[in-house]
């Protein structure tokens, strides 16, 4: 379903979801993030999605968060309660269990650049910019650090937070940060074609699959060997599995029962 803030639709398999707060560059407000997390959280129930895009209306895609006056008057405590509601967002990203990708439009701004590096996937325009601007103004990208390290090198992570320069989309797809950076006007060829291909296939091996990566990311090598060989026989007992082998022998198109 559709909010005014956050726009929905699902197409072939692929649920697109848009921040829409273009006024505001779809900065991160307590509602917008409140729908969000509503939004990942429906998708983790999901029988038929297979793959989500996020985005943004208007020329940004996220210019971070967003001051809510009401909740600076009520202290800081209040605005500490309201920032774990990010991380409840980030959280839902992950758990959702559908690969989710971002496609990158304009400017990716703190905890919108945050947001970037907690897609799965990415794709960018080339008009598109990011940085982490927040030492500007005597603060610092605490909770987004976590995921720009988990996604580039120390050394350029740090750079990034330190200096709050910009980068743009052809750098951040040689850093990492995004899959790859295209012409504008490829962008959302581009990006429907990726999310298309990904949702084909099976949606329970691709559940198993992205969950024992995230799994095993934070694991000695020993014991990620281990998990993930129990990971592979865990899939193979799946439904899918064995219509995909027999669709192989039998030189036809899977159909996946998501089982």
């Amino acid at each position: 379903m559709s909010s005014e803030i956050l726009l929905s639709e699902e197409r072939d398999g692929v649920l697109w979801l848009t921040m829409n707060r273009p006024e505001r560059r779809n900065a991160l407000s307590t509602e917008l993030v409140r729908a969000l997390v509503a939004a990942f959280e429906g998708v983790s129930v999901s029988t038929t999605v297979g793959a989500v895009v996020l985005t943004g209306a208007g020329d940004f895609f996220c210019s971070g968060a967003d001051l809510n006056p009401a909740l600076a008057a009520a202290g800081p405590l209040a605005m500490h309660e309201d920032r774990r509601n990010f991380v409840r967002l980030l959280r839902a990203m992950r758990s959702c269990g559908r690969p989710v990708i971002a496609r990158v439009h304009g400017p990716a701004l703190a905890g919108g650049l945050g947001l970037v590096a907690a897609c799965d996937l990415a794709v960018a325009s080339e008009a598109a910019h990011f940085a982490t601007p927040e030492i500007k103004i005597g603060l610092f990208p605490m909770m987004i650090m976590a995921l720009i390290a988990r996604n580039i090198g120390r050394k350029r992570a740090l750079e990034l937070m330190y200096t709050g320069d910009k980068i743009s989309a052809q750098e951040a797809a040689t850093l990492g940060l995004v899959n790859r950076a295209v012409a504008a006007e490829a962008l959302d060829a581009e990006v429907a074609a990726l999310a298309g291909k990904i949702a084909g296939f099976s949606p329970a091996v691709m559940r198993l699959g992205r969950e024992a990566f995230y799994a095993m990311e934070e694991m000695p090598l020993d014991g990620a060997l281990e998990y993930l060989c129990d990971q592979l026989t865990l899939a193979t007992l799946t439904e899918d599995a064995s219509e995909g082998v027999m669709a192989f022998v039998g030189k036809r198109p899977p159909v996946w029962k998501g089982r």
